[in-house]
């Protein structure tokens, strides 16, 4: 995707230890990458990972509908964290994500953070964050029209605690011009789809 894409920029919202932004690195070598990880342990990793790498940038906070602090639920598998409570059936499906810790982290929004930036005609939007996509969304009110793209992981069964499921999602992004134009391998359990990777582009509002 990444390959046929070439974005400009990629902003990383869930980085965890950087794995999306090694994907960047290898795929559009060219674009500029802006992450966020609020977890202090995968923070660290991320900076060892990519030191001295021009081009990237990593803010420690998670991104979401309000500025302030939070509590984030710290998952036996980091990346399986979120802001949400880790509900009974994340622990079900995925053995090892129950909660081990909660720890408090800062919370920026979206526009405030890129409000100094030149995102280009060519840039994407990534969010991973378990079951936090909506208020991340809710928090780039300005900025997500200037978003080319946006890729986003959303669950059709609740593994977070009041987690909006993808259709809540994808009415939002609907309703900001961003429609659906590719999706990733599914994850399934039990003969179900329980959670997959979306692609949208913004398109341009019909004309009255």
């Amino acid at each position: 995707m990444l390959r046929r894409l070439q974005p400009g920029l990629v902003v990383d919202v869930g980085a965890n230890r950087g794995q999306f932004a090694l994907d960047v690195r290898k795929a559009a070598p060219q674009a500029r990458i802006v992450s966020f990880e609020p977890l202090a342990s995968e923070v660290e990793v991320f900076r060892t990972v990519f030191a001295g790498v021009r081009d990237v940038e990593l803010k420690e906070c998670a991104l979401g509908s309000v500025k302030g602090t939070a509590q984030l639920h710290v998952a036996g598998a980091a990346d399986s964290s979120s802001l949400l409570e880790i509900g009974n059936l994340q622990e079900q499906l995925f053995p090892g994500t129950a909660e081990v810790q909660v720890v408090e982290v800062a919370v920026e929004l979206l526009d405030d953070v890129l409000r100094v930036h030149d995102l280009g005609e060519r840039a994407l939007l990534k969010i991973d964050v378990q079951g936090f996509e909506l208020q991340v969304l809710m928090g780039a009110v300005e900025s997500l029209g200037r978003f080319r793209w946006v890729y986003v992981e959303l669950s059709f069964v609740e593994l977070y605690v009041g987690q909006p499921l993808a259709h809540e999602v994808m009415s939002l992004l609907a309703a900001n011009h961003f429609g659906l134009v590719d999706t990733g391998e599914p994850t399934r359990v039990k003969g179900r789809t329980i959670q997959q990777d979306f692609l949208f582009e913004r398109r341009p509002p019909v004309q009255a």
